[in-house]
């Protein structure tokens, strides 16, 4: 015989949490921050609704989730509109709530339906929402959680072509400085992954946009913080040293300014910034078609570029046969440019 009094409550389908998740965010647009209480108990729902969707997704821990469930329950989010609601509402959603957010997000981004992706098609139809997480940067409560949704979101060329072609695109250099240290450091994960996960998309994007993008690069390598000019560095090797990006590297070793910025990065008070510095320096100087406007630099600094060089070490006591080769073949053409009649008019 059985003693329970309570029948227990059959689980919602896809359809039913879509819309209850729906209904809940709709329903923080009626509170205001004088009802307290409303807003709290609002709130309340919102998590709810949330962990459901959350179980619904990838399962209770003891059961694996339906995977027909899950493709209804995509299907339902972007069919209500409730994409764009969870982005909107993320701001006053609280710490747990938006921990399920982040985590269902990278989920829905997966989910395909026949041959396409219902939620990247959602967010393509309302390009927006990119603009409207990229800018939360500037809110550090929710600026790692949009961090996370935006490196879900550029893992599709489409989505990172739109935010590397937007105006959104440009404040990556004011956030990747920001005063808060895991803020700057998440923007530049994402910066980073704008200039490195879709080769062709960025080597087009560069051809482009070449002046702009580099004028504002500058400012990062020249950065008074150490760590903005080490990562922004190390970010130069990774896509302008890339076979994708010859053309762009070509254009950026002719120029004098670009030179005198990797001299002095030479110079930093970092081993580490010097060796990322030399590696880029030596495209400069090894260049077999170089204007005479970099010879005239090279010769004109040869002295001190010279005792640089001798005494750039990869540090550590560390023996590296390839970068000592490639030290010593440097050493010899600035040795060779400063006895050009270059410097004759």
């Amino acid at each position: 015989m059985s003693f329970s009094f309570f029948k227990p409550s059959r689980p919602k389908t896809p359809v039913e949490v879509a819309k209850a998740i729906r209904d809940s965010l709709t329903a923080l647009d009626t509170k205001t921050v004088v009802e307290v209480k409303a807003l709290e108990k609002a709130l309340e729902e919102v998590e709810k609704n949330f962990a459901t969707m959350r179980c619904m997704l990838s399962g209770d821990g003891e059961n694996e989730p339906n995977a027909d469930q899950v493709t209804q329950l995509a299907l339902e989010i972007c069919k209500e509109d409730v994409i764009s609601l969870l982005v909107h509402k993320l701001p006053i959603l609280g710490w747990e709530t938006r921990k399920d957010l982040v985590h269902c997000w990278s989920i829905l981004l997966k989910q395909k339906v026949g041959s396409a992706y219902c939620c990247l098609q959602y967010i393509e139809n309302h390009l927006e929402l990119l603009d409207f997480l990229v800018v939360c940067y500037d809110s550090k409560e929710i600026a790692l959680n949009c961090g996370n949704m935006l490196r879900d979101c550029i893992k599709f060329p489409s989505l990172a072509k739109y935010i590397l072609e937007s105006a959104s695109f440009e404040l990556f250099f004011k956030f990747v400085e920001l005063p808060t240290f895991d803020v700057a450091s998440d923007a530049f994960s994402t910066f980073k992954d704008l200039l490195t996960k879709h080769d062709t998309m960025v080597s087009e994007y560069l051809t482009a946009h070449y002046d702009e993008f580099f004028n504002l690069y500058e400012n990062l390598l020249t950065s008074a913080n150490y760590v903005t000019r080490r990562q922004s560095l190390k970010l130069l090797s990774d896509f302008l040293l890339e076979p994708p990006n010859s053309h762009i590297m070509k254009r950026y070793i002719l120029e004098v300014r670009y030179l005198k910025v990797m001299m002095t990065l030479l110079k930093d008070s970092s081993k580490t910034i010097q060796m990322s510095a030399f590696h880029i320096f030596k495209v400069f100087v090894a260049n077999p078609n170089k204007p005479r406007e970099v010879k005239v630099i090279l010769a004109k600094n040869h002295e001190k570029l010279l005792e640089l060089l001798h005494n750039l070490s990869p540090g550590k006591g560390a023996e590296d046969e390839q970068f000592e080769e490639e030290k010593e073949l440097i050493i010899k053409e600035i040795e060779r440019v400063s006895r050009l009649p270059i410097l004759e008019s």
